[in-house]
């Protein structure tokens, strides 16, 4: 919970490290939606065009209560983006590209935040803009392969699944189990914190891959 990171802080500090989190929660889910609407149409699929999805409005994308609970517990989400994949030119072709836009982007942010964040903590003298930056930059790297590992899951509605979807036979045991099933279990999942432990894991070894590269170029 982002609240954990307030001990100790000053009320000053605190006011900038809610909004550098509030900044990189905006920005992964954002460009994140974004790319499954830009990847869509460039298939052939107008839909997330004719929905006013192809845009870099927060307001088109954010769930209200989605954000409150990224805010307050640190997992939420945001409005799924209508796709219609009888349009895609390539059907095939476009289902893996769109499950996986979400996933790189998010992937690529985390890669760059991890340089910043590098350079911020190498190169610039404390101050509170520093703090800032340090904290902006720390969450982008963590939101950010958070949304990734994430949505790598397997199950329904995640681009997970949609990405091994696109190989399987329609009536296939393991899609109809995950469109009768999936969202329960995903719920159980979340619940029982094991998402959170996995992700915890998961994400801390690829910020230390992340932080170790862009040491060795700094």
């Amino acid at each position: 919970m982002i609240f954990s990171y307030f001990d100790g802080l000053t009320a000053g500090e605190a006011i900038l490290l809610l909004i550098a989190y509030v900044i990189a929660i905006v920005v992964a889910i954002v460009l994140h939606e974004f790319s499954h609407s830009y990847v869509a149409v460039k298939m052939g699929d107008n839909t997330p065009k004719a929905y006013g999805r192809l845009t870099l409005n927060p307001l088109a994308h954010f769930d209200a209560i989605g954000l409150i609970c990224f805010v307050l517990v640190g997992f939420g989400w945001a409005k799924p983006v209508p796709i219609n994949t009888l349009n895609f030119r390539n059907h095939k072709k476009g289902v893996v590209a769109v499950s996986l836009a979400g996933i790189t982007t998010n992937i690529i942010i985390a890669f760059i935040s991890a340089g910043l964040f590098v350079c911020v903590s190498n190169w610039m003298p404390d101050s509170m803009f520093r703090f800032f930056l340090s904290y902006l930059f720390g969450f982008g790297m963590t939101i950010n392969l958070s949304l990734a590992v994430f949505n790598l899951l397997p199950i329904y509605p995640l681009d997970g699944f949609n990405f091994l979807n696109a190989f399987m036979r329609y009536d296939n045991k393991f899609v109809d189990f995950n469109m009768r099933y999936g969202q329960i279990l995903l719920l159980i999942l979340v619940i029982s914190q094991l998402v959170g432990l996995v992700l915890g894991y998961a994400v801390n070894g690829i910020v230390w891959v992340f932080e170790w590269f862009w040491n060795l170029i700094f």
